[in-house]
């Protein structure tokens, strides 16, 4: 997984063919969104350190914008 912006983590999440699960752990919190049975990326929320992570191709997933 790379890191990816969340402008595009956003994207991938809000699109109705993606689904997506959030876990939380303590003061760690992981989002993991799903296209079909496949992971295409997460969000790790750990104090106040947000990072966006995304698959090799996971700009395939993304819908775009008008």
């Amino acid at each position: 997984m790379q890191l990816i912006m969340k402008t595009e983590f956003d994207n991938l999440r809000t699109n109705d063919l993606h689904s997506y699960d959030s876990d939380s752990n303590g003061n760690k919190q992981v989002v993991k969104i799903y296209c079909g049975e496949q992971l295409i990326a997460k969000k790790l929320t750990q104090k106040k350190s947000v990072r966006y992570f995304g698959i090799n191709d996971y700009k395939k997933y993304l819908t775009p914008e008008s």
